[in-house]
């Protein structure tokens, strides 16, 4: 049973809807136009919103969408035949209308579609009740029962002797082909007259008898025999060269010297004559080494081939520029073969750039979807095409459709009077204290008190690590400055203490003492941690922060994805609130140590649409940035 299914425009002009079970679709489109559609997030065709599930289709040629929705519980298997014969039943039937392209003449058109659809909607789901699942096949019904019982019995019963009788004709036969070609040329009209040739007349031949019989064509259509021929009696003179007598060795002297002599090998008492191939073969000088042999005699052939193609070559030239103008898509419509060579070098190239390989998948597919359809102008290559396209999706993959400005939110919460929250969260190691420590710093220059609250009391130097930071800041901005305000504080328990009620304690003592913002720093979990993921999830529900960092290393790929997805799993899980608060930004550290692999910015933003609010580029207190998202982009598209 179907929700809704609607049909729109890229302009936004509703051209036809299909109200079902629900009563309006305006909130599941919407939120599927500014979470996929706006963020060029199209890789997946299926979207979830709250208990529905949209599916949609893009006619980038029409500038068309077809979205329909139905309750996520159903598994209704018709929905994707019926999507695309909608799409192309309303294409073919309103294509006059739709390629004006203007939108006072799809105002005033009318798209009568509703008994097609109804008709398209009965056959899609006549359609999927035809495919019930079949019935198991019975053994009457089967080959095997076909076949008589004597025949099977008879079958395994002579399969060990037949092969017997294989492997003796095949070593007969072999040696017959060793005697000379007259054999093979004699046996060879009976393989072709095609009567059979096996232990008994009137039977069919078995496998090992026809690759046998295969194999002896083969080597009488490349005259291989003759080479088995010279093996072997290649191979009868080494055994001519073995001892004829035991040797006879003296109690107490040595052996004869003429019988342990084998520098010059004997036959007859006259020194045996060595093939010199086979001498080079023992000595490591033999065919396998002479390359240049073989260049010279192929450079004969290289040469001709070449003086053959050089006709060819003058229309090459030709062929080269019509290629060349072939390549340019002038006026006609993408298909995904076009894109399918550029697009999988795209993937490559963006793996290689640190993006995590799944989306560097879903982004070439959302690429694809886009362009799928999509009409050319003269002079665009299809490579031009795709990279352009690639280009803006990771643009605006970068900026999210959330902004994280601090400065107004912290004034804001001046105006009413309480302290603005910053709880920072990730793995161990990736830098959390000290990028705390940066965005204190850029906080007092912008004229704001800041309050630390030291809450890994699991790590040995983690409070003191922080008290070193409050001193240098304070010798930084000093109260002599600032009217004799302090400016920077830590606020620490020492170890071993529970870090929600740290927090707690430091945000009363923040609104008591009248600090602007408190930075709230945590232990480095691990996110399969289960228990530590618990106590974060702990101290966020209890404490309410007004913004939840998760800083990450920018020298992560796969990894970084792995990460996000399970802390924001974990924080939603262990969450005691009936909507659990989530991560709202990304602190990206160590992005002076990647060059351009700046793939993990890519992978950390399109996995949770949040924004990359701080970028860490070194040690000292001012190597932090703001993302340039198209520096980012332009660095990633690097060659």
């Amino acid at each position: 049973m179907l929700d809704f299914f609607t049909i729109f425009s890229k302009g936004g002009l509703v051209l036809w809807c299909f109200q079902g079970v629900s009563d309006s679709c305006t909130g599941p489109v919407n939120a599927l136009i500014r979470s996929v559609l706006l963020q060029e997030r199209g890789g997946n065709n299926s979207f979830t919103h709250e208990a529905l599930t949209l599916k949609y289709k893009l006619d980038n040629q029409f500038e068309l969408v077809f979205v329909v929705g139905f309750q996520k519980i159903l598994t209704l298997t018709y929905v994707d035949k019926l999507i695309d014969d909608v799409h192309r039943l309303f294409r073919d039937k309103y294509r006059t209308e739709i390629q004006q392209q203007s939108a006072l003449s799809l105002l005033n058109g009318t798209f009568d579609f509703q008994n097609d659809f109804l008709r398209l909607l009965r056959e899609a789901e006549e359609s999927s009740k035809i495919r019930a699942p079949t019935t198991m096949k019975k053994f009457e019904d089967s080959e095997k029962a076909k076949k008589p019982v004597r025949s099977m019995i008879e079958t395994r019963g002579e399969k060990p002797k037949e092969k017997a009788k294989n492997n003796k004709k095949n070593k007969g036969a072999r040696k017959e082909g060793s005697d000379g070609p007259l054999t093979t040329s004699k046996a060879a009209p009976a393989e072709k007259s095609g009567q059979p040739v096996g232990p008994e007349n009137g039977e069919e031949l078995s496998k090992e008898e026809q690759i046998r019989r295969k194999r002896e064509e083969f080597i009488q259509k490349h005259g291989r025999g003759m080479e088995k021929s010279g093996k072997s009696s290649k191979s009868d003179a080494p055994k001519e060269k073995g001892k004829k007598a035991p040797r006879v060795w003296a109690l107490g002297g040595s052996a004869n010297k003429e019988v342990l002599d084998y520098s010059t090998p004997t036959t007859n008492g006259a020194p045996e004559a060595a093939p010199p191939e086979d001498i080079n073969l023992i000595r490591g000088t033999g065919p396998g080494r002479q390359l240049q042999d073989l260049d010279c005699s192929s450079s004969d052939d290289e040469g001709a081939a070449q003086n053959s193609a050089k006709p060819s070559a003058t229309k090459g030239t030709l062929g080269g520029m019509f290629g060349m103008l072939k390549g340019l898509v002038g006026s006609k419509s993408l298909t995904r073969e076009d894109m399918e060579s550029v697009l999988d070098k795209m993937r490559d190239h963006l793996i290689a750039k640190n993006v995590a390989a799944d989306i560097a998948v879903q982004l070439c597919e959302s690429v694809a979807n886009k362009l799928e359809g999509k009409v050319m102008g003269t002079f665009s290559t299809v490579t031009s095409t795709v990279k352009q396209a690639l280009q803006e999706s990771l643009v605006q993959i970068l900026q999210p459709q959330r902004r994280v400005d601090m400065l107004r939110d912290i004034m804001d919460a001046q105006r009413h009077q309480r302290p603005y929250v910053v709880t920072f969260c990730g793995v161990n190691g990736v830098g959390k204290s000290t990028n705390l420590a940066k965005i204190s710093f850029w906080l007092l220059e912008n004229g704001f008190s800041v309050l630390i609250a030291a809450c890994d009391t699991f790590r040995a130097g983690a409070v003191e690590q922080l008290r070193t930071h409050t001193r240098r800041l304070s010798a930084l901005h000093p109260p002599e400055n600032h009217g004799g305000r302090t400016m920077v504080q830590l606020f620490e328990k020492g170890y071993g203490k529970d870090a929600a009620g740290i927090a707690m304690e430091a945000i009363a003592f923040a609104r008591n003492q009248g600090f602007d913002v408190v930075l709230v720093d945590t232990a480095g979990r691990m996110q399969d941690n289960a228990p530590l993921m618990t106590a974060l999830a702990k101290l966020i529900t209890v404490n309410t922060p007004d913004l939840v960092l998760f800083v990450g290393e920018a020298l992560v790929g796969n990894e970084a994805v792995d990460q996000l997805v399970k802390f924001n799993r974990a924080l939603a899980d262990h969450s005691m609130a009936q909507t659990p608060r989530l991560i709202d930004g990304i602190v990206l550290t160590k992005f002076d140590t990647i060059d351009d692999k700046v793939g993990a910015a890519i992978s950390m933003t399109y996995i949770t649409s949040k924004p990359i609010v701080f970028v860490g580029t070194g040690q000292t207190y001012c190597d932090l940035r703001s993302l340039n998202a198209k520096a980012v982009v332009a660095a990633l598209m690097k060659a």
